[in-house]
């Protein structure tokens, strides 16, 4: 059994020394706790390919096992030497080195078709930060139409991590004030989303083709930063730059610059919630309930390959997604966008999976019923 100290002492790892976005450490809490690797030493003595299983992305598999390797080799020493600023601004740079109609066009998610009685039958197992992923970047078609893929998948990345630490220091798992309390990113514009306020970084020179989506909720008016850094609606939508949503934590851990300018220095080395993290962890985490019937439990049943569960895995997400896109689509027309962001909260609140109360139910997983979404639907 995990104390609470353990998984205090494992989040602290993984998220400051590891580099792991908060909550993807949360959201595999439970898996490194089923597969044994709850200490730095089991970490590195731990190989790639188990990191990966639980991980998915390479990338984040191979920062855990060498950054364990690395605290364990030295840890006789009296300091552990930090991550080079070159090499840690290489890893966050929000610069975009791909064509910008090529970055959108990778980050597609997928999408369903599915009739009602397909979606109401569905039932997901899950925990709750993958599902306030999909509820807050489906959410922004709708309140911030003009932004495209990649920057709703930052900015819903964002609200995750801000919610995720309000929970981590309500449990006694984070101490302190958070990096937007110390003042990091002072200056910076800020925005909210789903209750949460997320400091965003402007991405000046950004132009993406397919705004198909601006469409959505027009008659409502766009929105656009004003010059008092706070969001509002006008009539036409201008120019609106695409966004980020800023990494403050990780601006902290790196210390860097706690004051930047209004519109920031062109995305110059500020850590940012990336796109692809954020579609990676929704695309590995939305398993199908187990089901009740006997099969289930014979020996003799197969078990499925990684690749069949990947695939399942991308199916829950199609139909979450427009099960999501359903009900947001159903108040879009009668609701302004600050209405429709302030519900989104409740709604997420209402279907969200039950877990344990305390540390106990810390990343633990449940059901998820698609119907329970439906349902609330403006009816009429």
């Amino acid at each position: 059994m995990t104390t609470k100290n353990e998984i205090q002492a494992l989040l602290r790892f993984l998220s400051q020394d590891a580099k792991i976005p908060l909550p993807t450490a949360m959201g595999n809490i439970k898996e490194l706790q089923n597969a044994s690797l709850t200490s730095v030493d089991s970490l590195a003595k731990s190989n790639l390919p188990s990191l990966q299983a639980i991980f998915t992305e390479e990338k984040l598999a191979k920062q855990v096992l060498n950054t364990a390797k690395r605290i364990t080799k030295k840890r006789t020493s009296d300091h552990i030497s930090n991550e080079s600023p070159a090499k840690r601004k290489k890893v966050t740079s929000a610069e975009d080195p791909l064509d910008p109609s090529g970055i959108e066009a990778s980050l597609a998610l997928p999408e369903s078709n599915a009739n009602e009685e397909e979606l109401r039958s569905k039932i997901l197992h899950t925990n709750r930060a993958p599902l306030v992923l999909a509820f807050a970047v489906t959410l922004l078609k709708y309140t911030m139409p003009s932004q495209p893929l990649s920057s709703r998948l930052s900015l819903a990345q964002a609200v995750v991590s801000v919610n995720s630490r309000t929970k981590a220091v309500s449990l006694g798992i984070e101490k302190g004030n958070s990096a937007e309390e110390d003042g990091w990113g002072q200056g910076q514009p800020k925005i909210r989303i789903m209750g949460r306020d997320i400091r965003v970084m402007k991405r000046w020179g950004y132009e993406w083709k397919g705004k198909s989506e601006e469409a959505v909720g027009k008659e409502k008016g766009s929105e656009s930063l004003n010059s008092q850094n706070t969001l509002k609606q006008e009539d036409e939508s201008g120019d609106e730059p695409a966004l980020w949503g800023l990494d403050l934590e990780a601006l902290r851990s790196s210390n860097g610059p706690v004051l930047s300018g209004a519109h920031g220095a062109n995305g110059s080395g500020l850590p940012i919630y990336t796109a692809q993290s954020a579609r990676a962890y929704l695309l590995k985490s939305f398993a199908s309930a187990p089901s009740s019937s006997s099969d289930e439990v014979s020996p003799k049943k197969k078990k499925k390959s990684l690749a069949t569960l990947k695939d399942e895995k991308e199916k829950n997400l199609a139909l979450l997604l427009q099960a999501l896109d359903l009900l947001y689509d159903s108040w879009a027309h009668v609701l302004a966008r600050d209405e429709l962001d302030r519900r989104a909260w409740a709604w997420y609140v209402a279907v969200r999976p039950d877990v344990e109360h305390g540390v106990a139910g810390w990343g633990g997983k449940g059901e998820v019923k698609l119907e329970q979404i439906l349902n609330l639907r403006r009816k009429g």
